[in-house]
């Protein structure tokens, strides 16, 4: 599968073969996608959430009046659920939530992402993502010409510093290095920018990963 790519300036600067096994893939499957956001996002919870049970609060654990002859209800202690500043009858306690995907099963669920963004046509290829200097309003210029509002763009190993600077003032755009390409986020952008280097490097992680798949 060939893909244009583009300059910052929207020109045309070539082409580039992406992988069909990679980014060719036509019937994504939203399961797969589900239980990888499912995995991202229950990894980010902290879990410290907590309140106290009935031996926790701070009140008297004396009972409160008599037993009988009050003409009221019968009552023990005043860490009972019922009252106001007692403890919790099923009191919350700290969890992790992270859950395991096997390796394969990520890969997968990237290469669904990946291909998500081919078949609705919102993939961009940017031969470099280097500016001069770092100018939101140059860039938000040039965004716009591309007509990227939402996007996540992978700029490579590492991203050039005057781009990121650039790009840390404008809403909506993300941009990261290559080992942050991630399904949850390709998801949530309406547009996924790679650089050439990005692309390389992408090709580069599967046929690792498919060699270790074969020596195994």
């Amino acid at each position: 599968m060939k893909l244009d790519v583009q300059t910052l300036d929207a020109k045309k600067a070539g082409s580039v073969d992406l992988d069909d096994a990679i980014f060719g893939i036509k019937e994504v499957r939203g399961d797969i996608l589900q239980r990888m956001v499912k995995y991202q996002l229950a990894k980010r919870r902290a879990g410290t959430h907590k309140t106290q049970s009935r031996g926790e609060v701070s009140v008297t654990h004396s009972k409160l009046y008599k037993q009988k002859g009050t003409g009221g209800a019968r009552h023990g202690s005043k860490n009972a659920p019922i009252f106001r500043g007692g403890g919790h009858a099923h009191n919350r306690l700290p969890r992790d939530y992270t859950h395991d995907l096997t390796k394969k099963f990520r890969a997968l669920a990237l290469r669904h992402a990946l291909s998500s963004k081919v078949n609705s046509g919102d993939l961009v290829v940017i031969d470099t993502i280097a500016v001069k200097e770092p100018k939101t309003a140059a860039l938000k210029k040039q965004l716009a010409a591309l007509k990227l509002e939402k996007a996540l763009i992978i700029g490579g190993a590492e991203v050039d510093q005057n781009f990121a600077r650039a790009a840390a003032n404008i809403p909506h755009v993300d941009v990261l290095p290559n080992a942050g390409l991630n399904v949850y986020d390709i998801l949530r952008a309406d547009k996924l920018v790679l650089t050439q280097d990005a692309v390389n490097a992408i090709h580069e992680r599967f046929k690792k990963t498919e060699a270790k798949g074969a020596a195994a």
